[in-house]
């Protein structure tokens, strides 16, 4: 019983900061993502697809959050776009304190996106709001068509599913349709998106409605 009371003192000190981060974001008309996926699943590229849509026509922000390593944050800082590592040492998610802080680094001149990369894991980032206005969650095809099964308070949690890596489908054991069936029997109002960062496929597509959403 008492694990359970420090889990929920520390989830309900988080959610306060995260409103006064939603709070911040709202006075300077900033919209931001929480962009989410278990390793290895291609998230990273979307991002770097996303910016080069955008190309400077829409400003945009990271925060890149990792458990070790600048790797992720040395990728976005070539599209010239203000960029914060946030290494949690280990730890696997991150907090609504450690955007906090690193708001401190951004400049949000202009900026209308800020994108949050959270460490690759579909467990834990479920249960930490940050500040954002919604969840994006990355599924890649290489993974299988179980992952939202598996998983299911992420998909829950999610606004859009970008479901990656459309092109190995020839060469993987996934059933596009049966991932897209699990993930919205777990969450109806998903979202979805089928991309692909090597041929392009469906990014302009999820960017688009991404910039609809800035404008609404």
């Amino acid at each position: 019983m008492s694990i359970i009371t420090v889990e929920r003192k520390v989830l309900e000190k988080n959610d306060e900061i995260a409103r006064r981060n939603r709070a911040i974001f709202s006075s300077k008309g900033i919209f931001v993502i929480n962009l989410v996926s278990s390793p290895g699943s291609g998230k990273t590229s979307v991002l770097e697809r996303t910016l080069e849509f955008f190309n400077h026509r829409l400003k945009v922000a990271v925060i890149e959050g990792d458990v070790q390593t600048d790797f992720d944050a040395q990728r976005i800082a070539k599209y010239h776009t203000p960029v914060v590592q946030i290494v949690t040492n280990g730890g696997c998610h991150l907090e609504a304190k450690l955007v906090e802080d690193a708001l401190g680094s951004l400049d949000f001149a202009d900026v209308k996106l800020l994108i949050i990369e959270n460490v690759g894991n579909l467990v834990c980032p479920s249960n930490y709001d940050l500040g954002e206005a919604m969840k994006v969650v990355v599924a890649s095809t290489t993974e299988g068509d179980d992952k939202p099964l598996k998983y299911p308070a992420m998909f829950q949690q999610a606004s859009v599913l970008i479901v990656n890596k459309i092109d190995l489908l020839p060469y993987v054991n996934c059933d596009l349709n049966a991932l897209k069936a699990n993930a919205l029997k777990i969450n109806p109002s998903l979202k979805v998106f089928e991309t692909s960062c090597t041929t392009n496929a469906g990014i302009p597509e999820w960017c688009s409605w991404l910039e609809s959403n800035l404008r609404s």
